[in-house]
């Protein structure tokens, strides 16, 4: 388990609130080798952070576009079959957790296996992590659509599939499974809206005050809580819906034990605890 306190937060994490950046532990330890003193900046200057974001390429604008307008139609179908076909259920709680865990894994993911050059996967969902972890405030730079985009993308088979169900089966049929439709596309809606959450949890000025209330209350995701993760080597706090699973997850240990098996076995290990500018294009098999 990693305790991290109020004062590591604020000297080994970007100050966002103030758009000046701080050095991170593992950015100190490479400066410190390097004989440059004791503080590397990160943020939207770093060479790292313009080698990442140069990789956003027009076709995958275009993708983003796509699943976007795809996805949202395809929840406005199911809302309307959601509505006309309504039972009273009290799934809202289930719901939040399980969109909460859902990021985690991603996230966890993300950060601790694979890299940047991975053919599919590495320019589409690892390089918007592992430029965040460089540039924290990236993503507040992001319009809808990037931000958006990738969530709305991984949508879309299973609202597909929700849809044709609603289209084709009978209504005694829809009737029997209608919890389970329920819990379905609530979780869609809250994994959709998950990186705009994550990104307010970044945004320090500007934000509508419904926004800043529901951090606030811990209904989305605080930004003081998401702080934790972005203290160097980020290995810790990856929920970023609510973020209330963060600490149970934590307290048993949850990552590390994922992290231990997939080493056992694969044999190979995480990168989470590599230098930023090797997280970019290593893959756990490169450190075995």
């Amino acid at each position: 388990m990693v305790f991290i306190t109020d004062d590591d937060v604020a000297h080994y994490s970007m100050q966002e609130e103030t758009a000046k950046c701080a050095p991170t532990v593992e950015s100190s330890r490479l400066a410190s080798s390097a004989g440059e003193g004791d503080r590397i900046s990160l943020g939207p200057q770093h060479s790292g952070a313009k080698e990442l974001a140069s990789l956003y390429s027009t076709g995958k604008r275009r993708q983003e576009i796509a699943c976007v307008i795809s996805a949202s139609a395809l929840i406005a179908v199911n809302f309307y079959f959601i509505v006309f076909y309504f039972r009273r259920s009290n799934w809202m709680s289930i719901v939040l957790s399980a969109a909460d865990l859902a990021s985690g894994l991603t996230h966890w993911a993300a950060d601790s296996w694979g890299s940047v050059d991975m053919p599919v996967l590495g320019k589409s969902i690892i390089r918007p992590f592992r430029e965040h972890h460089i540039d924290p405030t990236s993503i507040t730079r992001h319009d809808f659509i990037e931000t958006n985009g990738d969530n709305f993308a991984v949508l879309i088979p299973v609202l597909s599939y929700m849809a044709f169900n609603f289209f084709t089966l009978d209504e005694v049929e829809i009737v029997q499974s209608y919890a389970w439709y329920c819990y379905f596309f609530w979780l869609a809606v809250f994994v959709s809206v998950t990186n705009q959450i994550h990104k307010w949890s970044h945004t320090y000025f500007g934000l509508p005050g419904w926004v800043v209330w529901l951090q606030d209350h811990h209904v989305i995701l605080p930004r003081k809580h998401h702080r934790i993760h972005h203290v160097s080597p980020h290995e810790t706090f990856f929920c970023i819906t609510t973020g209330w699973l963060n600490w149970p997850l934590e307290s048993i240990g949850f990552w590390t034990f994922l992290e231990r098996q997939i080493t056992r076995c694969t044999a190979t290990q995480p990168i989470s605890c590599l230098p930023v500018m090797m997280k970019m294009h290593c893959t756990p098999w490169d450190h075995n």
